[in-house]
């Protein structure tokens, strides 16, 4: 039996998602942590570490009395995990949670592994969905069957919120201050200033045509003077002074085109050179993976999560053109909640409250640990299907893309609900949908906790 108390950490890249889940307690509410060793500039660095060591720092700091206040020893670990995470850094991550924190047991899985079981496509999930994944690093997009991850259908774009913030300070240092050194500051400017354009060239010839402050699509953003505020504003233009010498004493960037300029490269990645298709190619090349069968069920059942979908218009530019890229006989609809950046550790909190029975399966315990190492870890993923390198994939099977999915077609748009349901015998790609009782209990299969896999 595991311990009555549960640490839930979404690690992700830019910041940590973490609660304690005490046995007959309400649900916590996530903490957001930066995943960060910092320093003021003042302080000089007299050597560096490895990762592994600032990784502890975190951790420790994390763990202590004053953020989380949890004994390891009677905890239970539900971590999430890169996507394709390289066994090295899997048995790396396995020691820190065994021998140096000494967890009573551990569970860890990809994001995306988790979002069946939150709210955002409602209760009861579908059993065929397609999470869009856009975090700190890159842009995963990631099929699930019966809650099961198709590994060989997940696609990835090189893209996340870290080069968006990069490419604006580039865009900003190069035309006006020179904020290289700036990164807190300028990520603050992105999430505040930038939009998604629903169309580019009517917005970018705006632009050039009147740069003043009186297009309203120019923003002023006033920079923190560092000793009262650690971010910035945005000064709208009632809020401008009237005095010449307030100016003066501010430093302002003048956002322009550089508000929607950034998010563009999420749409088109050649903007800045990149060999890659934008995101809404990147969906429709994972569906095409899909049995030909079943591929309208993944259409209608798309969800986005992570922080980099957060900008206004990005919904609905992406649904405007997934439309057109699916064919004329699907309906496409995309699922976003209100704060995408905690979907993930929402849907980890509902999987350990609401699904106990599965939670106690996917424990590794310390002593099975001791006894196997990593190996035991990856023999309970692969039992859930979460383990992407040794684990059971889902049927083992590689179904060909399809020339004629790729012709572009114009799907039907509609609002959100979901209905349909994978039918026991249907035929799709090389597999064959046989009944399984491995399926999650979440799942609309309509079968007592029973679903479908493909053989």
């Amino acid at each position: 039996m595991p311990p009555n108390t549960i640490v839930i950490l979404d690690n992700g890249g830019a910041s940590m998602k973490a609660g304690v889940l005490h046995a007959n307690a309400p649900a916590p509410p996530a903490r957001i942590v930066t995943n960060a060793v910092v320093r003021s500039k003042g302080d000089r660095a007299t050597a560096t570490s490895s990762i592994g060591t600032r990784k502890k720092a975190i951790w420790d700091g994390l763990f202590s009395d004053e953020v989380l206040n949890v004994n390891p020893t009677l905890s239970t670990l539900l971590i999430t995990e890169p996507y394709f995470n390289l066994p090295k850094i899997q048995d790396t991550l396995d020691q820190f949670v065994w021998e140096e924190y000494e967890f009573a047991g551990c569970v860890r899985a990809t994001p995306a592994s988790f979002i069946p079981y939150g709210q955002i496509f409602g209760d009861p999930a579908p059993e065929c969905m397609l999470v869009i994944d856009s975090g700190f690093s890159f842009t995963h997009v990631v099929p699930l069957i019966c809650g099961r991850v198709v590994w060989e259908a997940v696609k990835r774009l090189d893209i996340g919120g870290k080069l968006l913030t990069n490419h604006l300070t580039s865009l900003v240092s190069f035309r006006q201050w020179n904020m290289t050194e700036e990164t807190y500051v300028m990520n603050h400017v992105k999430e505040a200033c930038c939009y998604v354009s629903q169309d580019f060239g009517a917005d970018l010839e705006a632009c050039r045509l009147d740069k003043t402050t009186s297009n309203p699509i120019v923003q002023e953003y006033v920079l923190p003077d560092l000793t009262k505020e650690k971010t910035g504003r945005v000064r709208h233009r009632e809020d401008m002074p009237l005095d010449t010498d307030t100016e003066r004493t501010e430093q302002v960037l003048t956002m322009g085109n550089e508000r929607f300029s950034v998010p563009e490269v999420i749409f088109h990645p050649g903007d800045i050179g990149m060999e890659q298709g934008g995101i809404a190619e990147t969906v429709a090349a994972s569906i095409a993976l899909l049995p030909d069968d079943v591929r309208g069920l993944f259409w209608a059942n798309m969800a986005l999560v992570g922080g980099s979908t957060k900008f206004v218009g990005f919904r609905e530019r992406l649904l405007s053109e997934l439309c057109s890229l699916a064919p004329p006989e699907c309906e496409v609809v995309l699922f976003q909640s209100s704060d995408a950046i905690l979907d993930a550790y929402n849907g980890a909190l509902a999987f350990a409250t609401d699904s106990a029975a599965l939670f106690a399966t996917s424990t590794t315990t310390r002593a099975e640990y001791l006894e196997s190492g990593s190996s035991a870890v990856r023999r309970r993923m692969g039992a859930v299907g979460n383990d992407w390198a040794g684990g059971k994939r889902l049927g083992g099977y590689m179904p060909e893309p399809e020339e004629d999915t790729a012709a572009k077609g114009k799907g039907k748009e509609r609002g959100i609900d979901g209905t349909a349901a994978a039918p026991p015998g249907i035929r799709g790609g090389r597999g064959t949908w046989t009944e399984d009782n491995a399926c999650s209990p979440r799942t609309r299969c309509g079968h007592k906790g029973t679903g479908f896999r493909l053989n």
